[in-house]
C-alpha cells in the first residue's frame, strides 16, 4: 500500500513486539547520549549516591553505568525488560510524578536496538545477570555483585544499522555525553558521578559528592561544573509567585557566552530544554547582552507536581506548565530584579583579560625619553575646553586650585575627597587617558572607565524611567491602517491594553483583522504592518512579546547615545567623579546600551606581578 496506489486496499497487521520495541526506541533513544541519560536517571531513581559510566568508541561501541542503588532481585529482571514496566508509579495519577523515569521504556528500548546485560543484586537476594540481544530476552543466571547495578549496553544500533549512518563522529558524541553528565550532576549535587573513555582511560569528567546543606552543595556543584569563573561573576536568585519558585544563578552580562551552550534549566530538579524557558530567559536579559551574545544561567524551577506535566515526550526533556504565563513571567521579573540590583557589578574576566595583554615582551623595556614624554603628554585634571559642561559636577564637593596646580599634587590630597573616594565600590578619579578613559584608584586597585559607554547607559537608564512612568507618546495615524493578521489577531487583541500604554493603539476590524489607530511617535515611519505580525508570532510561539518595547528602546538608546559624553572630550576632576558615584547608583551600568563592559578593575596584587614584585 502506497500514497500512488489508492486503488489497493491496505491490509492491517499487528507488528510483531520486536519491531514496535524498535520504532518505539527511535523516539527514546537518539544517540549514545541519549542511552547514556536514561541510564544514569534510573540510577538516580534506584537511590544511588555513587554512579560510574564507562564508554568506548563515543557510546557507539560500550556505554556500561554502574551504582551502589537498592538493586534488583533475579525475578524482577525479565519484568524490567517488558515495555511500560516500571516501579517508579502505579498508572493512577500521570501528573504525580516524583521521579526521573516513569514510562518504563528506556530498557527494553536499548535491548531492542543493541546488546544489553543487566548485573544486579537487591539487599536480602542474590545477584543476578539477564541478557537482550536484539530484542531477545535471555533467562536469569547467578552472578557475583555487591548492592547495586551495572548496565552495559554494547554494539548500539546494531539492529537497526541504518542509524548508525545518522551519529556524528566519536568525538562529537563523547562531548554530548559528558554534556549530560554536566546536567545531571547539577540537578543531583550530593551523588557522585565519574564518567571515563574506556579507549584511552581518560576521566572525562568526574564531580564527588558534595558535603553540606542543600544550597552550599549546589552552589559547590555549580562550580565544579560551570567552573569557578561562573560563580565569581553570577548573582542568586530566590524567587517565588503564584506556586512556582526559582532559584539558581545567573551570569552578569559581561559574562555572556558566544552560544547558548551555558544554560541549564531544571524543572522540579529534571533537566529540560523547553522553548518557553529559553524564551524567558533570554527576554530575562533584554536590553543588557551585545548582539550575538547568550546569557549563562543555571536556573531551578520548583513547583507542585500537578502543576506541570512531564509526559509530553518519550525523552522527558519537554515540559508543559499548566500556568505557561506565570512561569514565564517568574523568570523574566527575577532575572530583571537581580540583575538590576546587581547595580555597576561587571564581570571579572574583563581585569584578567586586560592583564593577560599588558604583560610585556620580553627583553622590551621603554626607553626613559619615551616615559617622560608619555607622562608630559597627559592633561592635567583640571583641564578642559573652554565651555565644557559641568552636568556631573552636580553634588560634588570642590576642589581648590592650589590641589589642581599640576597633574600629580593632586592625588595624595584627593584619597578621602568626598567626591571622589578610594574607599568607594569605583574608586577616586586620578587622570584621563585619551580623552576617553577614567583612571579611578580604589582600596586594592585602579578601575578603568569608558567614559562614553558609562555615561550612555546613564542617561539611556534615566531615558528608560520617565518613559515607564507614563504612557509612551504616540502618533494618531492620519488614516487607520488596516493588517491582516487571520488567527494571530485574537491574540494580538487580547493583548491590546498592554500595546496602548506602549503607544500602540489597536481595534478589532472585521474577521482577522486589526485597524491600527496610534502609533508610538518614537518610531516615526515604522512599518505598522510589519511590526503587528512579529509581535502576533511572538505571542504565538512565547505567550508574550518584547518587540514593541524593544523597538521604544531602541530608539531611547540612539538618543542616549548621542546625548551622552563623547570619546575625546576632557573632563574634570569633578565630572569624573561625579560620573563614578552615578555608576555606582544606577541598575545595570556595569554593561553599557550594547552589552559591553562599562569599567574593568585591576587588583594591585595582580599589577605587582606584572612587574616581578
Amino acid at each position: 500500500m502506497t500514497r500512488r496506489d489508492p486503488n489497493i486496499r491496505p491490509i492491517i497487521r499487528q507488528l510483531d513486539e520486536a519491531a514496535a520495541n524498535r520504532i518505539a526506541a527511535g523516539e527514546v533513544v537518539e544517540r549514545p547520549a541519549s542511552a547514556v541519560k536514561e541510564l544514569v536517571e534510573n540510577a538516580l531513581d534506584a537511590g544511588a549516591r555513587r554512579i560510574e559510566v564507562a564508554i568506548a568508541g563515543g557510546g557507539k561501541r560500550l556505554i556500561r553505568v554502574s551504582d551502589d542503588g537498592c538493586g534488583m532481585a533475579p525475578d524482577d529482571l525479565p519484568l524490567a525488560l517488558s515495555r511500560h514496566a516500571t516501579s517508579k508509579i502505579n498508572g493512577s495519577d500521570l501528573m504525580a510524578i516524583h521521579s526521573f523515569g516513569f514510562r518504563g521504556e528506556a530498557l527494553p528500548s536499548l535491548g531492542a536496538v543493541g546488546r544489553l546485560a543487566i548485573t544486579s543484586r537487591a539487599v536480602g537476594s542474590e545477584a543476578a545477570r539477564i541478557e537482550v540481544d536484539g530484542g531477545q530476552i535471555g533467562a536469569p543466571r547467578p552472578a557475583a555483585r555487591n548492592r547495586g547495578t551495572t548496565v552495559e549496553l554494547r554494539d548500539l544500533f546494531c539492529a537497526t544499522p541504518a542509524r548508525l549512518k545518522f551519529l556524528r563522529g566519536d568525538r562529537a558524541e563523547t562531548q554530548a555525553i559528558a554534556e549530560v553528565m554536566r546536567r545531571l550532576a547539577m540537578a543531583e549535587p550530593a551523588v557522585a558521578l565519574i564518567l571515563t573513555d574506556e579507549d584511552d582511560g581518560r576521566i572525562l569528567f568526574r564531580a564527588d559528592a558534595e558535603p553540606g546543606d542543600g544550597a552550599e552543595a549546589l552552589a559547590a556543584r555549580i562550580g565544579r561544573v560551570m567552573g569557578r569563573d561562573f560563580l565569581d561573576n553570577a548573582i542568586t536568585l530566590d524567587a517565588r509567585r503564584d506556586g512556582l519558585g526559582l532559584g539558581g544563578l545567573a551570569a552578569l552580562p559581561t559574562y555572556s557566552r558566544g552560544a547558548a551552550v551555558a544554560q541549564h534549566l531544571y524543572v522540579n530538579g529534571r533537566p529540560v530544554r523547553d522553548r518557553l524557558l529559553t524564551g524567558a530567559l533570554r527576554a530575562g536579559y533584554f536590553d543588557v547582552l551585545a548582539a550575538g551574545r547568550h546569557p549563562a544561567a543555571v536556573l531551578f524551577i520548583d513547583c507542585e507536581p500537578q502543576g506541570v506535566d512531564v509526559n509530553v515526550h518519550p525523552a522527558k526533556a519537554e515540559v508543559r506548565f499548566r500556568e505557561p504565563d506565570a512561569a514565564r513571567g517568574l523568570v523574566v521579573s527575577a532575572l530583571r530584579h537581580a540583575l538590576a540590583g546587581a547595580g555597576h557589578r561587571a564581570a571579572t574576566t574583563g581585569g584578567a583579560a586586560a592583564l593577560a595583554a599588558a604583560r610585556p615582551a620580553q627583553g622590551v623595556s621603554p626607553a626613559p625619553a619615551a616615559l617622560a614624554a608619555a607622562w608630559a603628554a597627559q592633561a592635567p585634571l583640571d583641564a578642559a575646553p573652554p565651555g565644557a559642561a559641568a552636568g556631573f559636577a552636580e553634588g560634588a564637593a570642590g576642589i581648590s586650585a592650589a590641589e589642581m596646580a599640576g597633574p600629580f599634587a593632586p592625588v595624595a590630597a584627593r584619597v578621602e575627597d568626598g567626591a571622589g573616594t578610594a574607599n568607594a565600590p569605583l574608586g577616586a578619579a586620578r587622570a584621563q587617558l585619551h580623552e576617553n578613559w577614567i583612571i579611578a584608584q580604589t582600596a586594592d586597585g585602579i578601575v578603568i572607565v569608558d567614559q562614553h559607554a558609562a555615561h550612555e547607559r546613564l542617561v539611556y537608564e534615566r531615558l528608560k524611567a520617565q518613559a515607564a512612568a507614563a504612557r509612551v507618546p504616540a502618533q494618531a495615524l492620519l488614516i487607520p491602517q488596516i493588517v491582516d493578521l487571520g488567527d494571530g489577531a485574537a491574540a494580538l487583541l487580547a493583548a491590546a491594553a498592554e500595546l496602548d500604554r506602549l503607544g500602540l493603539v489597536i481595534e478589532p476590524f472585521g474577521p482577522g483583522c486589526v485597524a491600527v489607530r496610534e502609533m508610538p511617535a518614537a518610531l516615526g515611519q515604522a512599518d505598522a504592518a510589519a511590526l503587528l505580525r512579529d509581535i502576533a508570532d511572538d505571542l504565538a510561539e512565547q505567550g508574550a512579546s518584547d518587540r514593541l518595547q524593544s523597538r521604544i528602546d531602541a530608539v531611547l538608546s540612539s538618543m542616549a547615545c548621542h546625548g551622552s559624553v563623547r570619546s575625546g572630550r576632557r573632563m574634570t576632576a569633578e565630572e569624573m567623579n561625579a560620573l563614578l558615584r552615578e555608576m555606582e547608583r544606577t541598575p545595570r551600568s556595569g554593561q553599557c546600551n550594547h552589552g559591553r563592559p562599562t569599567w574593568i578593575e585591576l587588583k594591585l596584587a595582580d599589577i605587582e606581578r606584572l612587574f616581578g614584585r
